[in-house]
């Protein structure tokens, strides 16, 4: 495998306040990397470092030019439009003809069970299908890389499971997915790696088999053990 991107003794200041710490990290091609922890912990910065969007304070990053990237928000931002509207002028912002770009709207949105509510406003649309309506603004963008923050957080239990099997369809199909979560049941579903972050700080980082091992996750790492066994309590 090929790195898509690599992190070098990243460290994000805001303020007077650290938000990452001599964070060393590199993402290959293909993996499914769960970003996890408490709230504050620094999953949120770490992946807007990943996107391009925070610069850090300090340290390097290195991407992969031709691993196009894509990010979906716990709340996707819709514009008081129709969907395929939504979809459609993300495309021609990246240069794609308006009516190439309608096309691929409607192709993306079909993708991901929305083809009937192509020409409904986005924003009347429910919770679960705002953030499948994101999920299809990011595929039609065709990226290797697939960033989310906390995609499923806000939804019923019957939108989370639509939103995580689009998940598996795209790293099925070649996708390089980077996901923050505080649920560990969908963190074991999804993931073949998990991240623990404290403080800003990564404090494990292992396969997703090892990480939830009860006997080998304490000798990785204490914190990251306590945490687990808090949130599965």
């Amino acid at each position: 495998m090929s790195a898509v991107v690599r992190l070098q003794d990243v460290g994000v200041v805001f303020g007077p306040v650290p938000a990452l710490k001599g964070i060393d990290l590199r993402i290959e091609a293909g993996e499914r990397v769960a970003l996890i922890g408490a709230n504050g912990s620094g999953k949120s910065t770490l992946l807007r470092v990943l996107h391009g969007l925070v610069q850090p304070t300090h340290g390097t990053v290195l991407r992969d030019s031709a691993a196009r990237q894509a990010m979906v928000f716990q709340r996707p931002f819709m514009l008081r439009t129709s969907a395929m509207n939504n979809v459609a002028l993300a495309l021609w912002l990246r240069g794609t003809r308006w009516r190439d770009g309608r096309e691929r709207a409607l192709v993306a949105l079909g993708r991901v069970g929305l083809g009937e509510a192509a020409f409904r406003n986005a924003r009347v649309l429910s919770g679960g299908q705002q953030q499948r309506l994101a999920l299809a603004r990011a595929w039609a963008l065709q990226p290797k890389v697939l960033l989310l923050d906390e995609p499923t957080a806000s939804l019923d239990p019957h939108a989370k499971r639509e939103v995580e099997s689009l998940m598996e369809e795209f790293a099925h199909g070649g996708m390089t997915l980077v996901f923050a979560s505080h649920n560990l049941g969908q963190v074991k579903r999804l993931a073949t790696r998990v991240v623990y972050l404290e403080h800003g700080r990564v404090l494990a980082d292992a396969p997703v088999d090892v990480f939830f091992d009860r006997v080998r996750l304490p000798g990785l790492s204490r914190e990251a053990d306590l945490f687990v066994k808090g949130e599965l309590a």
